[in-house]
């Protein structure tokens, strides 16, 4: 049955055209994932520096992430896609080309960093709006999970290829001042072209609300607040949104300043062991996917107390890393941690995609992604500093023990506990 859902997926062209674009995209956008973090050590040799730079493309992004969604509800969110990704791969070539001609400074990269924040505020609510406008109710579910399958897929396959591109450039690049440029250089140029592939697929995607414009009623920031009000009205939901913001905070910052500082200053392959290390976690995400369909049959109405025990044995991972000084040691925790939150992810957003309605399906998922892409960057920032002040396996723990208490004692908290149980009242609009 489930094959079949995904057969009848791929008949659909826009769909298909929406997946292939994407896959492309998604596997282009790890090498700046890789590339941007050690830019900015190899130039600065600070953690703080990456923190900073984490926290300038988070600002924008969650200074903008609520308007984005409302935006994304009054208009096409294929539109506003095609415009935020167009953005994107500007930028980012920019980058490149500062790079490989060795005219890149830290203002060079924070401005940057502001522009690719600001236009992701925009992409992320209409990449999510976009999928219930081109299949079935009944096809969320597939739908997510092959997406969820690429996005992890590419999290294997990019990182690993960047990190050893970047390698490459360990050997090449030093006269223009920045150790490993040339490889960092054709990292982002990969992005770049990779873009190409997103827009071409999305001009040619044609959508329901691209034949019947939306009839916009009051302000852009009326939109935001009566999406907020719908969420707050929402208990699970409320609850859930309140528990990853929670979350984010502590934890988020921790892990994305505290992996390529560990791969810099404890690991033995440089780039490719910060490369083995994300394509670890996105090979875990992948078998965790696939097997999300059966424990969701197992948990049934339990689907807030799975995701509760997953976060707080995905603590205790973080606070293993502590301890890891090998690139092997490390991508074997990181690939448990990521089948656990693969698990989680697929069910948590098709639960949230059935629940709210299409028209507040943009505000609700930038609401959910501020929490997350919004917040955890700026806890980076944070978090750099605090490297200054204590050790990484200090920091490790503490925010490995924080998730696990937070996740513990939510246990008994009612609304939390009743996600994934079937609705006996529709939420207010």
């Amino acid at each position: 049955m489930q094959l079949s859902s995904r057969s009848s997926l791929f008949a659909n062209p826009n769909f298909t055209l929406l997946f292939g674009g994407s896959t492309i995209s998604a596997i282009g956008d790890q090498f700046t994932l890789v590339a941007l973090p050690w830019l900015v050590l190899k130039l600065t040799g600070d953690p703080a520096a990456l923190g900073l730079v984490l926290a300038a493309m988070a600002l924008p992004r969650a200074a903008f992430m609520l308007i984005g969604g409302a935006v994304v509800d009054r208009m096409s969110p294929r539109r506003v896609l095609l415009g935020a990704r167009g953005i994107n791969a500007l930028l980012v070539s920019l980058l490149a080309v500062l790079v490989l001609a060795g005219a890149i400074q830290m203002w060079m990269i924070y401005a940057i960093g502001l522009g690719i924040g600001l236009s992701t505020a925009f992409a992320y609510p209409a990449g999510s709006a976009i999928l219930p406008q081109l299949i079935q109710p009944q096809q969320l579910q597939p739908a997510n999970a092959l997406f969820m399958g690429m996005r992890q897929l590419s999290m294997i396959v990019g990182p690993a290829i960047a990190g050893l591109l970047i390698s490459t450039g360990a050997h090449a690049g030093h006269g223009n001042g920045v150790a490993d440029s040339s490889g960092l250089g054709l990292a982002f140029g990969t992005d770049a072209v990779s873009f190409l592939f997103s827009l071409g697929s999305l001009m040619l995607i044609r959508i329901h609300s691209d034949h019947h414009p939306k009839v916009s009623v009051g302000s852009v920031l009326a939109n935001v607040a009566s999406g907020i009000r719908n969420i707050w009205a929402d208990l699970p939901l409320r609850a859930f949104i309140l528990y990853a913001a929670v979350v984010s905070v502590f934890v988020g910052g921790p892990i994305q300043v505290g992996l390529p500082v560990l791969a810099d200053t404890r690991l033995d392959l440089g780039a490719a062991s910060l490369g083995i290390l994300m394509a670890a976690n996105g090979g875990g995400m992948l078998l965790g996917s696939f097997l999300s369909g059966i424990t969701a049959k197992l948990v049934r109405g339990r689907l807030g107390l799975m995701v509760l025990g997953i976060d707080s044995l995905a603590g205790l991972a973080l606070v293993a890393m502590a301890l890891v000084h090998s690139t092997l040691a490390g991508a074997v925790l990181l690939a448990s941690v990521g089948v656990l939150a693969g698990i989680a992810q697929i069910a948590i957003v098709s639960w949230i995609q059935r629940r709210v309605a299409p028209e507040m399906m943009g505000r609700t998922m930038s609401v959910l992604m501020f929490t997350f892409m919004g917040l955890g960057p700026l806890s980076a920032a944070i978090a750099g500093n605090l490297l200054k002040m204590i050790s990484l396996a200090t920091m490790f723990t503490a925010a490995g023990l924080t998730l696990t208490a937070i996740a513990l004692s939510c246990m008994t908290n009612p609304a939390l506990r009743s996600i994934g149980v079937a609705r006996a009242e529709t939420a207010p609009a």
